[in-house]
């Protein structure tokens, strides 16, 4: 009998002869995350990784932490591997799940047969498992809807497998399965969020942060150090790159239309971040917005701000109310950190009446009275680079 941790695919099981790549970046995620408690021992079967992790007494509450981050995992769990026969099943009950049988007052047992070739079918090997139990705890009643116990038992290829609950998993593609991404990360709460959905779907997330020294304070940028830092824990690092912006934002402030000064603050952002992702082969640039729910994420505004751009911008919240955001800025833990009291740079010379469906030509005519091109090459030039690992990871 072996403690084994079952990972089951989500989307990866529907990739045919491509899933070998793509199983191969969700072990290495899973070699990342592991690395700390020893590593593991595999094999895959049947849209399942098999792992034996090699230290026996590991946290396992630490373990269900680290491996619930890796993106690719639709569901795991912690299961004893044992011969394949019904009487090995039976004989491990209670050395193994008996703890959680004795809390509890109702359960159930399911079956899965993945080897049709074994003599019980899955109604037989739960009548035969759920006999059992019972007979060793005489308490419990059977629930078939609301049980405090779900026991699996697994029959596959090479052995049984006998559990008690399932864990979820994070979803999505494996981290580096579709590419790079450069997220304009404003500290706020919509950002982080953005940049979590987008490595969700396998993207390996930079970050851009504009930062503009004195209107906003050293502790608005560690603010989104942090934020950066936590995004790690799900990729295994973020790259973050600031950009000095305070002379470029006096110039908008002096010589552009207050009205049209947000919208031509975002197009600069747009041409100094798609020069950081040309430079460094990444492919789209991220941003939280939300359709309508500031003056600069009106579909006019939008639209000025996208055509400083020509690399494609990825914008997973565009749908989302704020309460959805919110949501998940709590479950990624981003939430407390994102409204602490520091302001970013978008707050800074914040227009009276900004005008929310601007043209591009206006917004171009007003544009002429700055010089525009050199100062974003010299904040380009300028920019500063961080490369941010997990808090576990950080000796």
């Amino acid at each position: 009998m072996r403690k084994s941790v079952l990972i089951k695919y989500g989307e990866l099981a529907l990739k045919g002869l491509n899933r070998p790549h793509f199983e191969a970046l969700l072990l290495r995620s899973l070699k990342r995350v592991l690395a700390p408690f020893g590593g593991f021992d595999y094999y895959t079967a049947q849209s399942t990784a098999v792992l034996h992790l090699k230290d026996e007494n590991a946290d396992l509450e630490a373990v269900k932490a680290a491996v619930s981050k890796v993106f690719g995992i639709v569901n795991f769990s912690f299961a004893y591997e044992l011969p394949k026969d019904i009487d090995s099943v039976k004989a491990a009950v209670e050395e193994t799940i008996g703890d959680e049988l004795r809390a509890a007052k109702t359960f159930k047992v399911n079956a899965k047969r993945s080897d049709k070739a074994f003599p019980l079918n899955s109604p037989r090997i739960c009548d035969e498992i759920g006999g059992h139990i019972l007979s060793l705890y005489p308490h419990l009643k059977a629930d078939m809807f609301d049980p405090d116990v779900v026991v699996t038992v697994e029959i596959r290829d090479q052995s049984a497998f006998l559990r008690a609950g399932d864990n979820k998993g994070a979803g999505g593609m494996p981290t580096g399965s579709n590419g790079k991404g450069l997220l304009l990360i404003s500290g706020g709460i919509d950002s982080p969020v953005a940049g979590y959905m987008m490595a969700k779907r396998g993207m390996y997330v930079d970050a851009v942060h504009f930062f503009s020294y004195p209107y906003t304070s050293e502790m608005a940028k560690e603010k989104v150090i942090t934020l950066c830092r936590k995004l790690s824990e799900y990729e295994g690092r973020t790259c973050l790159n600031i950009v000095n912006f305070t002379e470029i934002q006096e110039n908008i402030r002096d010589f552009c239309p207050e009205e049209l000064s947000t919208v031509i603050l975002r197009r600069s952002m747009m041409r100094i971040a798609t020069k950081i992702a040309k430079a460094n082969n990444i492919s789209c640039l991220i941003s939280g917005e939300s359709l309508g729910q500031v003056a600069s994420q009106t579909l006019a505004a939008m639209t000025c701000t996208e055509a400083a751009t020509d690399i494609p911008i990825f914008k997973p919240l565009i749908g989302f109310d704020k309460t959805d955001i919110v949501a998940i800025a709590r479950k990624i833990d981003t939430f407390e950190t994102s409204i602490l009291p520091y302001e970013d740079c978008c707050t800074v010379f914040t227009p009276r009446h900004p005008k929310t469906r601007p043209t591009e030509a206006e917004v171009l005519e007003a544009e002429k009275n700055v010089d525009f091109a050199a100062l974003e090459e010299k904040a380009f030039s300028s920019c500063e680079f961080m490369r941010l690992m997990p808090e576990s990871e950080t000796v």
